[in-house]
């Protein structure tokens, strides 16, 4: 009896050794690093892990003004760093945030999820809607985050936001959307509309960063806190972030070539495609045959499944190239092509002899006439705005980038030309601010612009 005691707890150890040796090899993946059980991997985890190469943490340093300091605070300019987060939303280094997380900083730094840092430049920015595009110089191809749509959000749905709060690096918070359709007031100069209300933590240095719905997929920008109140926070619906984006990457590439189509992204079984609704006919789409009905499905090689992704087929091609459209026409597959010849140049960096940059604080690029709406047919053309430096008297006179200049106090603007003119004028530094007259979004605006003679 005892030896049988003894060969059955030999067994039972080696048996138990062997069970050990197999639980440890099934937890570890085919590059031998330990792997979480599949009932440890939530749909929270598997969301995180899809999109965290995707997001960036963006810090600077930048001067706060006298008129910004707080209660308590001593008086006089001071130095802060700032900090925030990043979504990338182009392979080629192209980054959505806020625009409060960039403005004023001289050299942003931007830093991946592997630990590398670079300097970005400001592309553009929309100061109403506090959002901004920067661009970092990456040899490789960089992870894109999937973008999903604000159009179903359902009050009490599970949400996730990540970024880098408080300097730490890519912190995960969770929650559900406790409302929709709020607006929030932040500063005297600042409000926000329709925007998310949820209550994952979201912290300074949060802003600028995604808000992920349960399939890991980008539904707003976190974008504000409300001060003095746990749990509440607040983000700008994607939709809207990406059509504003779109403006924002057109004034980088400087094409106009979309105007004209009309279409809309459709959702199908899973798929998501580009349904053209109409063309007109003396638009570039319809001069490289584009029909109403197409399903274009990639320009350029970059799929098509967001409006976004329009603009980012454009982007890093210059006039006179060739552009190459792949669509299904009746469910058969048509490849076209386009040349950029009419469209100005990509926008190029502003040279110290730009006194339009330097002054107003404009890069601009003519219109012709038949490009504006008929109500506006008063106008002979216009200068359309293709980016809008921080802290300059446009960006002061709330200028956007996609409006179109069409006068300056008495003056027309219709060519570059007429801008140098009237910068010449001395009456100006009298009369300064000035009116101004702009197109957008086929209404005529007017405003008052500070003439700053450098």
């Amino acid at each position: 009896m005892h030896h049988q005691r003894f060969l059955t707890r030999s067994v039972a150890r080696r048996l138990m050794m062997a069970a050990c040796v197999a639980f440890t090899v099934s937890g570890l993946d085919s590059h031998g690093q330990l792997q979480a059980s599949s009932a440890r991997r939530t749909p929270i985890v598997l969301a995180v892990d899809a999109c965290r190469d995707s997001v960036v943490n963006i810090h600077g340093h930048k001067t706060i003004g006298s008129d910004e300091v707080g209660p308590g605070d001593a008086d006089g300019p001071r130095r802060v760093n700032g900090m925030g987060t990043g979504v990338i939303i182009d392979h080629r280094g192209f980054i959505i945030t806020n625009y409060h997380v960039v403005q004023g900083v001289r050299r942003i730094q931007v830093t991946l999820a592997d630990r590398r840092t670079y300097t970005a430049r400001l592309v553009s920015h929309d100061r109403d809607t506090d959002l901004a595009v920067i661009k970092i110089d990456v040899k490789e191809s960089l992870p894109l985050i999937p973008i999903g749509t604000s159009r179903d959000l359902m009050p009490g749905e599970p949400v996730i936001a990540l970024g880098n709060a408080y300097g730490y690096h890519h912190t995960v918070t969770c929650g559900v959307i406790s409302a929709l359709d709020r607006s929030v007031q932040v500063s005297d100069d600042q409000r926000y509309h329709d925007l998310i209300q949820t209550d994952a933590s979201i912290n300074p240095g949060n802003s600028g960063g995604p808000l992920l719905n349960i399939d890991g997929e980008m539904i707003g920008i976190n974008a504000a806190v409300r001060v003095g109140a746990q749990g509440i926070g607040f983000a700008i619906p994607v939709d809207r972030a990406m059509d504003i984006a779109r403006s924002l990457l057109r004034s980088e590439h400087g094409h106009d070539l979309w105007r004209g189509l009309q279409g809309e992204m459709v959702v199908q079984n899973d798929e998501r495609y580009y349904k053209v609704h109409s063309v007109r006919s003396d638009s570039h789409a319809a001069k490289a045959g584009v029909q109403g009905g197409d399903v274009i499905r990639s320009i350029n090689g970059i799929d098509i499944r967001q409006d976004i992704d329009m603009e980012r087929a454009l982007l890093e091609v210059d006039t006179g190239e060739s552009l190459s459209i792949v669509l299904d026409r009746d469910n058969v597959p048509k490849d076209l092509s386009i040349v950029l010849g009419t469209a100005p140049q990509r926008r190029q960096k502003p040279s110290r002899d730009d006194k339009t940059w330097r002054v107003l604080g404009l890069r601009l690029s003519p219109v012709a006439a038949n490009q504006l709406n008929r109500a506006n047919s008063r106008c002979h053309g216009g200068l359309r705005v293709m980016a809008v430096r921080g802290d300059s008297p446009a960006d002061d006179a709330r200028i956007r980038t996609g409006d179109i200049l069409v006068g300056v106090h008495v003056w027309e603007t219709i060519s570059l030309e007429n801008i140098s003119y009237i910068l010449k004028q001395h009456e100006l530094k009298q009369k300064s601010p000035v009116k101004f007259y702009i197109v957008r979004d086929d209404e005529f605006l007017f405003g008052h612009l500070p003439i700053v003679r450098r």
